[in-house]
């Protein structure tokens, strides 16, 4: 019983202790150049300057991962001339990740850290799936533990790029870029 009860004060004080550590709302969001998926490119959230970026961290391999999926493809469709969805798959096989992607038919750019290192050392991430709000300028504005429920949640959860001009260029213009030569975006997206 004493091991038991020594195991769940470790347990607590090591997700209190990650929690500590996690990064703060108005904190640049780190940048490293990670794979694309599909493989043969390369790209970083740096590439997204200057454009709202809803990114989200997720596996092949996670549940609720899958259960989300199909609401963020619906919002990124929905909402992509004002906010970039990025996502950032996690520990998992190129396949697994590839094979996930064509399931769920997912369009919005794709990263690969196949490590962790990115998402678990520079962004802190508790686990998948996980999403981070971050304005034009690269800092985080806003932080989402775990799976969103819905459309409506995602919506919320992205309200202050969505009720922002400031996603419009000089020019007026709007919409995804992404790296140079479009190397984040999977083929099935271009139009």
């Amino acid at each position: 019983m004493v091991g038991v009860v020594a195991l769940l004060g470790f347990l607590v004080w090591g997700l209190v202790k990650k929690g500590d550590s996690s990064l703060a709302v108005g904190e640049p969001v780190p940048v490293a150049t990670l794979p694309t998926l599909p493989e043969g490119g390369e790209g970083s959230i740096e590439d997204y300057r200057g454009q709202w970026v809803l990114m989200n961290v997720w596996a092949s391999w996670c549940g609720p991962c899958k259960a989300e999926s199909p609401a963020l493809d619906r919002f990124e469709e929905k909402n992509r001339d004002r906010i970039v969805v990025l996502g950032i798959d996690t520990k998992d096989l190129s396949e697994d990740a590839m094979n996930f992607i064509r399931e769920f038919n997912i369009k919005y750019p794709q990263f690969r850290d196949a490590s962790g290192d990115y998402t678990d050392q520079k962004l802190k991430t508790t686990g998948v799936p996980e999403s981070f709000l971050i304005d034009p300028e690269g800092n985080l504005v806003a932080h989402f533990p775990g799976p969103f429920e819905d459309e409506a949640a995602i919506e919320e959860f992205a309200a202050p790029a969505l009720e922002s001009e400031a996603n419009v260029d000089p020019a007026g213009v709007t919409g995804q870029n992404g790296p140079a030569g479009g190397s984040a975006k999977p083929e099935a997206a271009s139009p």
